[in-house]
This record gives structure tokens, sequence and C-alpha cells, in this order.
């Protein structure tokens, strides 16, 4: 398998990825060679640079064209301001911009301002550039060739306010959500001088629209991040195998590094330092030496890893499993293996749950009380993914908090969202003298429509290091 260059080459993308699964899952075992050049092979699969900035780009026209009037609609919300300065970004401005742009323009000013369903939504730009087309550059006719600077940016924005005489104003300010709460002080300060009293009155919070608006993912984007995830189980793979771990000597500080340094040579970015914890007999799951660096990794450990990339503007986030062979072993102890078929149960009675129009608060209840039933002890704390890591969306639980969240967790799921199936269970051992063992667990899901399917796939067999 992966036998060579030509063979890597005129394999198809689904077929690699398919490899990704059977290696990852277990039902094959590569050799460090063809492992490596799996990764390899996939990441070769993936859109250069400027390709990838292209369908960046048209992931960002369709969220402007369909998916924001359609909440603007369903908030009632007849203008929106996104108004930000160069490194204190409002959070949901790059969601609203080119994958070229990397930072607001001096002070950027959006202004999305419904005309109705005929017309549409228009869009201009107080500062910065269209984005590529997507917006027009609102400039004041007097002043030419210079950009919108300082208190004739202000007053150009209350002439456009006037002109259209919006009856609301929406701007982004939460006490609950981050997503929703980008407007600064300062900035909000001289908004409210500028427009004087009869149009703050009319200003209003746009919680629900920029969590809504960075939540929702458009149907081109699944196709990338299921590659990225099989790169991601490729990765995982490799790092609880023998190409990277030598029982005896090698550390868990050390894996974490290696999978730090392929993120880095690969060509993707981090959004957090991963974690290898390690557990054995003896050991409580919650001993401060499993979670140590340098941690010496010995035959009969059970490892955990939790691990992300980011790519093309999309974050990923997974939690796998990985246990270090005994002489004569071929596969864990039983014990070892019901531990993570706890978890996958308890995995299959969230997925079941999670469904449109119901609150992360509703799913997190009904699914510890379906956990309790099939007698699992076991924590959910699930989360939005997406344009980042921790994305926009309701809270399932959080890891030291099993009670319904106010707020976050009142946030309902919508169609076409993402999630990180993020959970644990605890399992007596046997062969550990009925010791727990904690198994953890986090894969990438996807809404389609309604429907919530796996990315790629879960885990259900430990990655062995032989």
């Amino acid at each position: 398998m992966l036998r060579s260059r030509r063979s890597r080459n005129s394999m198809c993308l689904a077929g690699l990825v398919a490899v990704a699964v059977l290696f990852a899952q277990g039902a094959s075992a590569p050799g460090e060679r063809a492992a490596a050049e799996l990764t390899e092979a996939l990441v070769a699969r993936l859109p250069k640079l400027r390709e990838q900035a292209q369908i960046q780009q048209n992931w960002l026209r369709t969220r402007l064209e369909q998916v924001l009037p359609k909440l603007m609609r369903r908030y009632g919300v007849e203008m929106w301001l996104v108004i930000c300065r160069e490194y204190n970004e409002d959070p949901v401005f790059f969601s609203l911009v080119s994958p070229t742009t990397f930072a607001a323009r001096r002070r950027t000013i959006y202004v999305f301002y419904d005309r109705g369903p005929e017309q549409g939504v228009e869009r201009l730009a107080l500062g910065g550039s269209s984005q590529g087309g997507l917006y027009q550059v609102y400039r004041d006719p007097e002043v030419e060739g210079r950009e919108l600077w300082g208190q004739g940016q202000w007053a150009l924005l209350r002439k456009l306010i006037e002109e259209r005489n919006p009856k609301t104003i929406a701007v982004n300010i939460s006490h609950t959500h981050a997503f929703s709460d980008g407007l600064s002080a300062g900035e909000r300060e001289q908004l409210e001088d500028v427009l004087g009293p009869k149009w703050t009155a009319r200003l209003v919070r746009a919680e629900g629209l920029p969590l809504d608006y960075i939540s929702i993912r458009v149907p081109e984007m699944l196709p990338i991040y299921r590659q990225m995830m099989a790169v991601v189980h490729s990765l995982l793979q490799r790092a609880f195998s023998s190409e990277v771990i030598t029982p005896g000597r090698t550390t868990n500080t050390d894996v974490v590094w290696w999978l730090r340094q392929q993120t880095h040579d690969l060509g993707f970015g981090t959004w957090f330092h991963p974690t290898v914890r390690v557990q054995r007999q003896g050991m409580a799951p919650d001993s401060p030496i499993a979670q140590t660096a340098d941690v010496v990794i010995e035959r009969g450990d059970v490892l955990h890893v939790d691990y992300g990339l980011v790519f093309m503007g999309l974050a990923t986030d997974t939690q796998h499993m990985g246990y270090v062979l005994r002489p004569g072993e071929s596969e864990p102890p039983a014990g070892i293996r019901q531990a993570l078929t706890n978890a996958n149960r308890l995995q299959d009675l969230l997925m079941a749950r999670i469904r449109p129009g119901r609150s992360g608060n509703e799913i997190l209840l009904d699914t510890l009380a379906a956990m309790r039933a099939a007698g699992i002890n076991g924590s959910v704390y699930t989360h939005p993914i997406g344009d980042h890591g921790h994305g926009a969306g309701p809270l399932i639980g959080l890891w030291d908090r099993q009670m319904p969240i106010p707020g976050k967790g009142d946030v309902l799921v919508l169609p076409d969202t993402w999630f990180s199936i993020e959970l644990a269970a605890r399992t007596p051992v046997p062969e550990w003298g009925g010791q727990e063992l904690w198994v953890g667990q986090e894969e990438d899901a996807a809404l389609v429509g309604e429907k919530i399917e796996w990315v790629l796939q879960r885990q259900t067999k430990y990655h062995l290091v032989r």
C-alpha cells in the first residue's frame, strides 16, 4: 500500500481518505514509511495557496449573499454596523473579509443595509477595500484620492444612515457571547457622539446575528474539512506508533513536539498546544503525574492526545486514545477495550440528541439522563467548531460544569453547523485491579442540513504502539 510516488499520485482522494480511516482504526498496521507517505499524499491533495484563496473567497461570497440576508431578516435587523480598528478587530471581522486581508484598515466600518428581498443587502465599506468586489467602497465625493480618516469617517457614516433612515441599527455588544461583543468601548463612545440622540435611540444589540453568521457553514467547506480530518487522523496514528514512541525512552512531551513540528512542516497552523496524557496501572486517572511534562512512556500505558490544526480559516479538534503493547500482546486487555467502547456509546447517545431547534442545555440534560440509564460514568462538554476552534453556537456542557450553562447553553442548534463532539467516560478495568481508566474522545461532526454525521469517522480502536 502506498509503495511508490507513482501509486500515491494515481490514487484518488477518496481512496487516500479511506486508507487513512483504515490506518487510524487499526484495521491495517502500516509500516513507518507507508504511514508517512500517506500523510504526504493527503497533504499533496490539498489546494495550493493561490487556489486556497480563491476557494475561501467563494465561501465568503456565498456567506454574504445567501447566509447574511436571511439572518438579518430573521432577527429583524435593518442595518448592521461592524466597526473596528487595525489590530483590534471585531471577532466577526475575519468571517466578513477576503483571505488576503489580515487586519482592519486603520478604522474599518462595514455597513449592511437590508433594502428588502428584491434588492438585497447593501454592503458598504467605510475604510478598507472592496474585498474583491464584495463591498462598495464608500467615499466622500468632496475628497478625492484619500482614504476616510478621523471625524470625516464618522460624519460620512452619519450621512449614510440619514439617507437610508433605518428603523434599527444593530451593533456588536453582548454580555454573553464574545463573538457578538466586538464593538470596543472607545468606538462605541465615538459612534454615539456622532449619531446624537435620534439615531442612538435606534441602536440595538446584534447578539444573535454575528453568532449565527459565524456558526453556519456553507456546504462547499465540508470536502476541504474532510481532507483536513484525514490528515489529522493520519498524524495521530503516527504519533501513537513506533515511528515516534520507543517505550522506556520517549516522553509524552516528545510526542507533543513531534506533532507541533509536523503541523509546522506540513504548512498548517496551530490553534492550541497539543497535550499527551499517560495513564497506567497504579496511577490514578487524575494524578498530577499523568498531566506532567516528561513522563516516560512505558509498555502497558494508555495514552490520550488532544490536537487541533488550522487550515484555510477552519479549525479541527480531535482527541484519540493509544495503547503501548506489552510483550506477547496484539491488542489491549479486554477491560481497556471496554473503556473505549463505553466512550463510543456515550458518543452515540449524544449524537442522537443533537437536532436543529434544540438548545445546548436541553441536549446536555437529555444526554446525561440517557448516560446514567445506560450505566456509564461520563461527562459531556461538546462545543461548536468552524471558523474558530471553540466556535460560535450552543455549548453542550463544560468539562467542569455538568449542568445547564446560562446564556451560551441556551443557544439553539442550527442546520448546517459543525460540532466537536467532546466527552469522556470512566471505566473500572479488571486487569488493573478495578482502577478506573479515563477515556477522552473528541471527533468533529457536521449537521448536513438537519442530520448530523461524522466528518470522517470516529475512533473505535486504540492506536497501537508495538
